[in-house]
């Protein structure tokens, strides 16, 4: 992206929730992306999720280390080809800490090690309705890494669906960290700009990579 007149600045946007532009340099999101293209490979791969009611979601999902399905996780992907979940590999949880500690500080970087990745790809229509991450038995802070297409991310409370609510611009390489009073927070993705990812990083869509401690 060409060089902006006000240079992207981290911002806290709620207590516990920290934005950080840039954080993932071009060789670690190329890196990323050729992970997150190993992982959507079958079997236990990339998948439409159905909600109870009947519904889907239109990003499409995979997971590492356990397998989340509306609204519990499994160690097989139940709701697709019955596969076992792919491994969270030990250099993901070293990524998601360090993370924790940049944008939050060392202190809040959790004892347990973060287990779960769930892996979201939002084509240009995709979208995701506001919702909590509300399903693990942890409270350690969730970290979110965006790849490929920029998004509205919309950043809301732990009361309700509706407002109060900040929408933040997530860019590909963009880490986005929420834990303490905002861990349950609701939060949602109202809009994917199509065709605004990096040139050189061969990616048409939105890639989300959100990192989870089970507590299982």
């Amino acid at each position: 992206m060409e060089e902006e007149l006000f240079p992207r600045e981290r911002a806290e946007v709620a207590p516990g929730a920290v934005h950080v532009p840039d954080w993932l340099d071009t060789g670690r999101q190329h890196a990323l992306l050729a992970a997150c293209r190993e992982w959507a490979r079958p079997p236990a791969g990339l998948r439409t999720v159905r909600t109870p009611g009947g519904g889907t979601m239109t990003a499409r999902q995979v997971c590492l280390g356990w397998h989340w399905y509306p609204y519990a996780y499994a160690r097989t992907v139940v709701d697709g080809d019955g596969s076992p979940v792919k491994p969270f590999p030990a250099w993901l949880d070293e990524l998601g800490r360090r993370a924790v500690a940049d944008a939050l500080g060392t202190h809040a970087v959790p004892a347990a090690p973060y287990d779960i990745a769930l892996i979201n790809f939002y084509d240009g229509d995709a979208r995701m309705g506001m919702h909590r991450d509300g399903d693990e038995r942890a409270d350690a802070p969730v970290v979110s890494l965006s790849l490929g297409d920029t998004c509205v991310f919309r950043f809301g409370n732990t009361e309700t669906r509706a407002r109060p609510y900040t929408d933040v611009e997530l860019r590909s390489g963009d880490l986005f960290v929420f834990g303490g009073p905002s861990r349950l927070a609701h939060h949602g993705v109202p809009r994917v700009r199509p065709g605004t990812a990096p040139a050189g990083l061969d990616l048409a869509g939105r890639l989300n990579i959100t990192l989870r401690v089970s507590g299982l």
